[in-house]
């Protein structure tokens, strides 16, 4: 394959693809596919996060704690990126584009693999933070390597179609997640986590760095400029801050991938939170009008919780007879929204399993008058409140004299575990619809970018898409799900590609706008500080919104609604930036 420099145009070509080479084809290929494949992975995380925690901590999915880890989780991946992205364009411009993102492929490929066998949350996040340095090197490097290789008539629409194909790749997230619902709710996977499943998928991209390995080549570009200036002054640091056209354009590009980092990092991917949230409180209830907690739940614990060390055997078995999950502190329902007395005593018995022995309903609500903590003292459930308690002992008194009937309690644990697979099954379901729709939107607005940024400049374009973005976001945390207008299905199917069509897409002038903004031996270290270090200031939008929604908002009955409205502000400071920027609307790649 031969390799070309991106001087070579063809000026009288009328589109953008005329004259390209098959090397060039490849290029666009293998980049689009590894930062596609890249988004696959990411987009896994983004669905999964909020079950695959709630496993790892034995909490509801909608527990505020949850809620407050999930924050964590996403600022911990976002560190991750920030750290991996910087190093590896700086490796980048020393060593080779093609070389780190074939090296950035398998990492980000065995990372998410190894979330899938995470037993802990401190090994989740571990694995996590390695992804996220494989992320980051991956934009650089790709985004780097296809600028370069692309004639110069080419390459906005090359750089926007990359971003495009990446949002597609979401899609193609969103329907394996779809299918895995429907799968989930005719037991395919029995009694296996369905989170798993999804992060053991991410092993797959790891083929594509074998297959491309021999083929790929370094942009005649960056050889050339290495030949001539040495591998000691490319991908400089002090040289990026020592001249100040390339210092003030980092210092820009840092800020204004801040603002839309923290958009879709920190707001817009947990619109699929929110679509869970809204869906299993919507279901819940139903199920308090149509099934009767107070004749199901209450009474399965209440026979339980006075002969716990007769009647737990007997529930598992029953369970695992009707090939179901687990029950779990989530397969119960509470009164209302933000109770769930008899889940919180059925996690208690589960707790106590190895010494049953003399436990009982009073054993049980003085255990919940102490602090359940982990290993490390962090605090995992809270001591009841005298309200909760008096609440619970009423609940568990209550028919104290009937004796419990085996095929009774039997027939209870079933019902109950089969609503709670229905319920799961329905929730992931909307949750992989969700994020198709998301990235529907999405493939249209980046494409949408592309051609407002080609035809009236990146300025125009940051501002469009900053404020759209500004007005859907607070429209979607508000009243997405709420059925006020129309019914949480159709709020859905109507709100979140206009969503993912408004926050997304910014992600597609980025990769336009950062590599016009540097000369060759710098760009692919300028564009990790631009893309990464914004990941460091971002890593406090979703830590920012699991503390609103844990600490701030909480007293409402559904906090993240409130939170991701508040943090929406970050896409007002986006227009601001894009203006101090400079306007590179038809220039060529810049050189010293």
């Amino acid at each position: 394959m031969s390799n070309t420099t991106p001087n070579d145009t063809n000026p009288a070509s009328s589109a953008w693809h005329k004259g390209l080479t098959r090397y060039h084809w490849f290029v666009f290929i293998v980049c689009c596919l590894g930062w596609g494949l890249d988004c696959f992975c990411q987009q896994i995380f983004n669905l999964m996060r909020n079950p695959a925690l709630a496993d790892l901590l034995k909490l509801d999915t909608t527990h505020p704690t949850v809620g407050l880890y999930a924050g964590y989780a996403t600022s911990v991946l976002l560190i991750g990126w920030g750290f991996g992205g910087i190093l590896f364009g700086v490796m980048s411009d020393k060593f080779g584009r093609a070389r780190m993102m074939i090296i950035s492929i398998l990492m980000y490929a065995a990372c998410t693999g190894l979330c899938g066998i995470a037993t802990t949350w401190w090994a989740f996040f571990l694995f996590l933070f390695f992804n996220g340095a494989a992320v980051g090197g991956q934009f650089a490097s790709g985004v780097t390597l296809l600028s370069e290789t692309m004639p110069n008539e080419a390459r906005p629409k090359a750089l926007g179609l990359l971003q495009v194909f990446a949002a597609f790749c979401n899609m193609c997230t969103g329907a394996l997640v779809l299918t895995c619902g429907i799968l989930q709710s005719i037991g395919f996977f029995g009694a296996f986590p369905v989170w798993r499943f999804l992060f053991l998928v991410g092993f797959a991209p790891a083929l594509l760095a074998f297959a491309v390995m021999r083929h790929l080549e370094e942009p005649k570009v960056w050889k050339d400029a290495i030949a001539a200036g040495g591998v000691k002054k490319a991908g400089s640091i002090p040289d990026l801050f020592r001249h100040p056209r390339w210092r003030k354009n980092v210092i820009l590009g840092m800020c204004l991938a801040t603002c839309g980092v923290i958009g879709l990092w920190g707001i817009g991917f947990f619109s699929f939170d929110l679509t869970r949230m809204a869906f299993r409180n919507t279901k819940n209830a139903e199920a308090r009008v149509n099934e009767g907690i107070e004749k199901l739940d209450f009474a399965f614990i209440r026979m339980l919780a006075n002969n716990p060390k007769e009647l737990l055997p007997i529930a598992d078995e029953a369970v695992k007879a009707g090939k179901f999950s687990p029950l779990a502190r989530e397969s119960f329902i509470g009164k209302e929204v933000k109770t769930n007395d008899a889940g919180v005593i059925y996690q208690v018995i589960v707790e106590k399993r190895a010494s049953l022995d003399g436990l009982n309903y009073e054993t049980i609500l003085a255990a919940l008058d102490i602090p359940l903590k982990d290993k490390n003292g962090k605090e995992l459930r809270k001591a009841q409140t005298p309200e909760e308690k008096e609440r619970r002992r009423a609940m568990l008194i209550s028919d104290q004299a009937l004796q419990p009937d085996e095929a009774t309690f039997k027939q209870l644990a079933t019902d109950i575990a089969a609503r709670s697979k229905s319920i799961g099954s329905y929730v992931t379901i909307w949750a992989g619809i969700a994020s198709l729709l998301f990235n529907l939107g999405a493939v249209i607005g980046t494409w949408a970018i592309t051609l407002v940024a080609e035809r009236f400049g990146r300025r125009i374009a940051f501002t469009i898409f900053f404020v759209a973005s500004f007005f859907m976001t607070n429209l979607v945390f508000l009243k997405m799900g709420t059925g006020i207008a129309f019914s949480p299905e159709w709020d859905v199917l109507i709100m979140q590609p206009l969503l993912g069509f408004c926050v997304l897409s910014i992600f597609g002038g980025y990769a336009i706008y950062f590599p016009e903004l540097f000369p060759v031996r710098l760009r692919s270290t300028a564009i990790s500080f631009c893309y990464n270090i914004a990941r460091f200031a971002a890593a406090t939008g979703p830590a920012g919104l699991g503390l609103l929604t844990a600490y701030v908002f909480h007293n409402t009955d559904e906090p993240i609604r409130w939170a991701g409205a508040a943090m929406s502000v970050t896409f007002i400071f986006g227009i601001v930036f894009a203006w101090l920027g400079p306007e590179t609307k038809g220039q060529p790649l810049p050189e010293e």
